[in-house]
């Protein structure tokens, strides 16, 4: 039976005509959970309510009605169907199909209540309270209807040996037909058939009559495919089920019989760890483990069409580890004579393995149970002190103690990683490093004997559970994740990184081999995902502890896998662009390993060239100053042939253009009156400006000619020219009164379209001279190209790559973007060159 609610002391109850009375009632005989069949053919449980019964208007017709006792919101509506098969099992269930594969089932507290409310299905469809099913559940020929319903039942054949032939055909022609295996079911349990043919089963072994033994092979096969809870409860009773599974080891498709129940009386043993003194639940704890295995292991693997033939049995099996949960939760003295075994120093090993396997497998029939009923069975093991328990029985040297050990634990990990946490930092208080559970978790993870690290891996799993803060809890009087993280870097993460600062004292890995190479890549996986997601804590420990340093050590391991995990740990750290970080990489030059690996690589094209070239184009799109001077610096030599990707020159240019404003700092706080100018202009003027900018027509002005809001007074051209003249006589440019200046924007790393700026007094006065900028100094000859597209970065020095100029109140500010790559400078080439127009505008206030 599923579980049975315990009632509380008050309910409150259903209004309005349904079958309910109203106010306070504590009348339990219509409290029931419902449960839906899922995907799996598992049984879910979508709540605990009251039923009722009564004439739903928007339905059309009598319906049951589920309502919350937590909420009394609206559990189950349904309207009692005419048509609908309704199956009523195990004296407290009601079964029934809404729609093609929604099965649902109500398991009543009570046996009246479930009486009750089958009375009123059963007065609705017209049919007698005695049936078990109210319909058939396919549809039948008339004439074969007519034919069924003309005769009152299904007359057996006496139960002979002679006769098994007939019984069988009788059973295999019952089968297609619902109500053929309606009346074959109820003939099968008014008359004890079931006994009658394992007494004959017991004759024909004596006899050794293969043939009469093969008939009740298919027989009992068939009884199954009924699909009938009061015949399963006959078949697997302790006199009966032994029998039953006699009957299946005579498959007349095999050449031998099975030997099913020697596999059950003689190999298979039933340890009771601790005395069972509840008779019921005992025999509660054979049944379900032979009709498991009967499932399992005897029968054949259904066909397609038989599959939903054997929904009762999983029904059977799935009510069963529900109840048995629920007793031995409820069995205190069982589980504290448990957990003081279990700790007990006394305790042989023996008898301490199959405690804790005992335990484990209880912790796996609790993953059959709802959310609510895990939760109530997770904190009663928390009360009986089971993490301290686990804490003992993983400082064991017995590793398949440890083993089943770890499998507790990763269910309470994943059930309320909370409860861990908070456990080992209260026992860090009373106990030394060396012993706390988090420790003991981690040393198993490294000293893993399997060569595919099979549990080092599940437990890196649990440790990144524990350590995500995702899942911390945070409240107005202490924040989870400070504390345990101030604790996890405190206590535990030496031992962490234990193996990987033991491996990497030297230049290349003291232990290069497939398995320690293995270990390192899951601590590295690790320390990867804690500086996602942790902030100072582990840029404390990085920084203090050099691990950064000991990390790269492993890009010289011949696992390129590992090699791989070291690149992207950097790559993580870089990723955040956190001035201390690059601080600490340019003081232990931590490129290098990086740029040995790089040039050991050679010209292969493979996910190590790909994943360095990456993470120095990430420094030059993301214009991270210090690395790039530092790059270039200390590793341009070694890099500047590098030629069939644009990175290196890339970042060659980002490097010089800084330089060239540190020579020059007066044109760099120009660039921050721009920068200040553009971003802090008044909303609505740059709303007027860009409205002029669309709405002007490109044929009305002349090439090269800058927009200037009419708002705007000229300025002097002294004003204008003198710096730009200083700027011009500085870049050793001889250049006509009125300059061209070609140049292409990149900002923050994005393509932008080349445009010209010219300078003047006067709204429509020309000053730009195309001839002067043609010979300029590396100028690739024509006018708007930023580059010859053969070499990228080949502009010298002294050339200026880009700049904008503004004026306001007589200062003049320049701008330097810098050059994105040779790519865009291809692309530029081939598009057409846009309108001046609307290429440049020359804004001043």
């Amino acid at each position: 039976a599923p579980e049975q609610p315990c009632a509380p002391p008050a309910i409150a109850g259903q209004s309005g005509g349904c079958g309910v009375a109203g106010g306070r009632m504590t009348d339990t005989r219509r409290r029931v959970k419902v449960y839906t069949l899922n995907e799996d053919r598992q049984w879910d449980d979508r709540g605990t309510g009251h039923v009722s019964s009564c004439y739903v208007e928007r339905l059309k017709g009598m319906s049951l009605l589920v309502r919350a006792e937590s909420d009394g919101s609206l559990l189950l509506e349904s309207k009692i169907n005419p048509n609908t098969a309704y199956q009523k099992q195990q004296d407290t269930l009601i079964v029934w199909s809404e729609a093609e594969n929604y099965d649902l089932a109500l398991s009543f507290q009570e046996k009246a209540g479930c009486d009750e409310i089958w009375e009123k299905i059963c007065q609705v469809q017209g049919k007698d309270p005695s049936v078990d099913i109210t319909q058939d559940l396919v549809d039948e020929s008339e004439e074969e209807r007519f034919d069924d319903m003309s005769s009152p039942g299904l007359e057996l054949p006496s139960c002979e040996l002679s006769r098994l032939e007939e019984i069988a055909e009788l059973v295999a022609s019952s089968l297609p037909s619902p109500l053929r295996r309606e009346k074959l079911a109820l003939a099968l349990e008014n008359e004890g058939y079931i006994k009658k043919l394992l007494e004959i089963f017991h004759v024909c072994e004596d006899l050794e009559n293969v043939e009469g033994l093969h008939h009740l092979y298919e027989i009992i096969k068939g009884i199954f495919l009924l699909n009938r809870t009061a015949l399963f409860e006959v078949m697997f009773s302790e006199e009966c089920i032994m029998d039953v599974i006699g009957c299946l080891e005579y498959d007349p498709s095999l050449s031998q019989s099975r030997k099913h129940r020697e596999f059950l009386t003689k190999t298979a043993k039933f340890k009771e760890v601790i005395p069972i003194s509840d008779p019921e639940l005992k025999q509660k704890i054979h049944q379900t483990y032979r009709v498991q295995y009967i499932q399992d292991m005897v029968l054949p693997t259904p066909s397609v069409f038989e599959e939903n033939m054997l929904s009762t049995l999983h029904s059977f099996i799935f009510f069963n580890k529900v109840e048995i949960v629920g007793m031995l939760q409820e069995d205190e003295k069982f589980l504290t004579d448990l957990f003081a075994q279990l700790t007990d120093e006394a305790t042989d090993e023996e008898k301490r393995q199959e405690l804790v396997n005992f335990l484990k497998e209880f912790c796996a029939f609790s993953q059959t149970l709802q959310p609510q009923n895990r939760d109530a069975f997770f904190k009663t093991l928390s009360n009986m002190g089971i993490l301290p328990a686990l804490e003992v029985i993983l400082g064991m040297d017995d590793a398949q103690v440890r083993s089943a050990a770890t499998d507790i634990f990763s269910y309470l990990v994943e059930y309320n990683p909370s409860m861990v946490r908070e456990f080992v930092m209260q026992e860090a208080q009373q106990n030394d490093d060396d012993i706390l559970l988090i420790n003991l978790i981690i040393e198993h993870m490294i000293c893993d004997t399997d060569p595919e690290l099979g549990g080092a891996v599940l437990l890196m799993g649990l440790l990144r559970t524990l350590v995500d803060p995702e899942n911390m809890l945070a409240t107005a009087n202490k924040t989870e994740k400070t504390e345990f993280l101030g604790f996890f870097y405190k206590h535990c993460m030496h031992v962490l990184t234990a193996p990987l600062l033991a491996n990497t004292t030297e230049d290349k890995p003291s232990k290069d081999d497939f398995q320690t190479a293995q270990l390192l890549a899951l601590i590295l996986e690790l320390l990867t995902f804690c500086v996602e997601h942790h902030t100072y804590h582990i840029k404390n420990y990085i920084i203090n502890k050099d691990i950064l340093r000991r990390v790269l050590v492993l890009m010289a391991s011949k696992h390129a896998f590992l090699a791989l995990c070291a690149l992207r740990f950097k790559r993580k750290i870089i990723g955040l662009k956190d001035e201390f970080y690059n601080r600490y990489i340019m003081k232990s030059f931590l490129f290098e390993p990086v740029v040995k690996a790089f040039l050991n690589n050679g010209s292969r094209y493979n996910l190590m060239n790909s994943a360095i070239i990456e993470m120095f184009e990430f420094i030059r799109v993301e214009d991270i100053k210090s690395l790039t001077a530092h790059v270039i610096e200390n590793y341009w030599k070694a890099l500047e042939d590098v030629d069939y990707v644009q990175t290196f020159k890339g970042l060659k240019l980002r490097f010089e253009q800084q330089r060239e404003r540190q020579d020059n700092p007066k044109l760099d706080s120009m660039r921050s009156i721009l920068r200040n100018h553009r971003y802090r202009r008044d909303a609505r003027t740059l709303e007027d400006e860009e409205e002029m900018w669309f709405n002007t027509d490109e044929d009305d002005m002349e090439d090269g000619e800058a927009v200037v809001p009419p708002s705007d007074k000229p300025k002097n051209d002294e004003d204008i020219m003198d710096p730009i003249s200083k700027f011009m006589e500085r870049k050793k440019l001889k250049e006509s009164e009125e300059k061209e200046v070609l140049l292409k924007t990149n900002l923050s790393g994005r393509q932008s379209p080349s445009f010209k700026l010219s300078f003047s007094s006067g709204t429509k006065s020309n000053l730009t001279s195309q001839s002067s900028a043609s010979n300029l100094p590396g100028s690739p000859g024509s006018p708007g190209s930023p580059g010859s597209p053969g070499s990228p970065g080949s502009v010298s020095k002294s050339t200026s790559q880009m700049a904008a100029i503004t004026t306001k109140g007589g200062l003049v500010g320049l701008v330097d973007y810098p050059d994105d790559d040779e790519e865009d400078d291809e692309d530029e080439d081939k598009e057409e060159t846009l309108p001046l127009s609307k290429k440049a505008k020359l804004e001043s206030s």
